[in-house]
């Protein structure tokens, strides 16, 4: 085992402390009860309700009633023999100022005595002073071979206990191995016994239920988010330029050639220009997973948290390769104005790198109102392929996503001259347009799931059109400005008016 194998050349290293961020924590505790075996170690483990005690094998904790961690601390300290202590959630109490100076007291005596501070936690955010001493270990997550094999073991199990034989296809196989990459080993084994146990086969009906709850289980840390609902460009009305770009570059992304692969483009332009649709209908309309990354929920008030936030994210993005990253509203979280003790800069760095050197099938659709707000370093060829600028829709492009919308609200467009509204509506975003049918219905009375679709008419929209002022119009500097900083710099996402 490959985590076996990091985790022994550690303890060989003799680091003083140890931080295992995991949610496995009985794996955790087998791999270190293992290595302990091996290498002839004394190994005890703290908890908040059971103390220091020891872990399987060797001798007993002489010391009494250390349920609180500074007197499990103190026992340790004492010890004159080396081991490996192992502390369960010790994270609640990393504030206080006693027991960090317990965990350097013993960290000092690492030469001398050869004892190991292992802190186990889902998440351990050490103190400035207790890093610089500190060797971080992540338990890898299972590939499709190790996938596989805890299927055929679950499988197995089912028909020991049931005498019945677990059916499904090869197709169906592959097809939930692969939407179970990016989970742990526990959380895996969990989400296929419960795809076998209501009948007795994995179907093309698990797939979804499967999906649904992984896709709970990786929203658990905040960061980065996965977006079950995507589109489909067939639901997307204009951007013809970009929708060419991308249809040339599917196969390479698929391809084995990581220098022919895409990385990402950077989409900005007007607000409700469609740009996070876009976004959504990249993922499927080429059949990947979409994450969306949360740059906000990832700042950390401690030095260092808020990019390891971000490696861990991408890190998490590249183990469900093949997929599409959404960074939405970018500029919001790597903004220069100087206010963020540096940490945006940093952060900057630490994604420019990623960009630059990662080799998965991962592909980047960062989108963002106020372009000027980002650093150049960004929007440079090399760390994203292209810069599109999306525009205000022109007039056949209004027609298609009132359409669009009509359709949704089950109005049937041949009730509603399409056209002298869309010629109504110049300057409005796709949002808008939406917003205008919106309005049109409630005026009407009209339930937005409603069979009945007499009731709206042209007028009615021509009206919610001319009751409106579009952002191009109370905006119009700031759209202006959009545009012309476009020219020369971005392609036009949509063709030219």
């Amino acid at each position: 085992m490959q985590d076996l194998h990091d985790l022994k050349l550690i303890l060989e290293r003799k680091e003083p402390l140890v931080v295992i961020e995991t949610y496995e924590e009985s794996r955790a505790l087998e791999l270190l009860t293992r290595l302990a075996i091996e290498r002839g170690d004394a190994l005890q483990q703290w908890t908040v309700s059971d103390g220091l005690r020891r872990l399987g094998f060797g001798e007993d904790v002489a010391v009494t009633e250390t349920e609180s961690p500074d007197k499990a601390l103190r026992a340790v300290k004492l010890r004159e023999e080396s081991g490996l202590f192992v502390f369960c959630d010790l994270h609640p109490f990393l504030d206080q100022a006693l027991i960090v100076r317990l965990i350097k007291d013993i960290v000092f005596q690492h030469e001398g005595f050869g004892k190991t501070i292992v802190l186990l936690s889902h998440q351990v955010a050490l103190p400035e002073d207790l890093q610089r001493y500190a060797v971080r270990f992540r338990l890898t997550l299972p590939g499709e071979e190790q996938l596989l094999s805890l299927v055929r073991e679950e499988a197995r199990h089912f028909s020991r206990t049931t005498g019945q034989k677990v059916k499904t296809d090869n197709t169906t196989l592959q097809q939930i191995v692969r939407n179970l990459r990016g989970v742990t080993y526990a959380d895996a084994r969990r989400l296929i016994r419960g795809a076998i146990v209501d009948d007795g086969a994995i179907t093309q009906d698990d797939l979804g239920p499967v999906t649904k709850a992984k896709m709970a289980l990786l929203d658990r840390d905040g960061a980065i988010h996965f977006e079950y609902d995507t589109a489909r460009f067939v639901d997307v009305a204009g951007l013809d330029v970009m929708k060419q770009w991308l249809d040339k570059r599917r196969d390479a992304f698929f391809g084995d050639d990581p220098r022919m692969r895409p990385r990402g483009v950077m989409l900005f332009g007007v607000q409700g220009s469609g740009k996070s649709l876009a976004a959504k209908a990249v993922a499927g309309s080429w059949g990947v997973p979409l994450l969306r990354l949360d740059m906000g929920n990832m700042y950390n008030k401690y030095i260092g948290e808020t990019e390891r936030n971000l490696r861990e994210a991408l890190e998490m993005a590249e183990t469900m390769s093949p997929c599409v990253v959404w960074m939405d509203e970018i500029e919001k979280g790597l903004g220069q104005d100087g206010s963020d003790s540096g940490v945006s800069q940093r952060l900057l760095g630490t994604l420019l790198t990623w960009l630059a050197e990662h080799k998965s099938s991962v592909f980047t659709v960062m989108t963002a109102n106020n372009i000027h707000a980002l650093p150049p370093e960004l929007v440079r060829k090399g760390r994203l392929d292209e810069l599109f600028f999306v525009d205000l829709p022109r007039v056949d492009v209004r027609e298609a996503i009132i359409r669009l919308h009509l359709a949704k609200r089950q109005i049937a467009d041949d009730t509603i001259d399409v056209a002298a509204v869309a010629t109504a509506s110049d300057g409005f975003s796709g949002a808008e347009l939406e917003q205008v049918i919106v309005s049109a219905c409630h005026r009407r009375g009209r339930s937005m799931q409603a069979a009945e679709t007499r009731l709206v008419t042209t007028d009615d929209l021509i009206d919610e059109v001319q009751r409106t002022c579009p952002l191009s119009v109370t905006m119009a500097e700031a759209v202006q400005d959009l545009r012309d900083w476009a020219v020369g710099r971005a392609v036009l996402a949509d063709s030219a008016h």
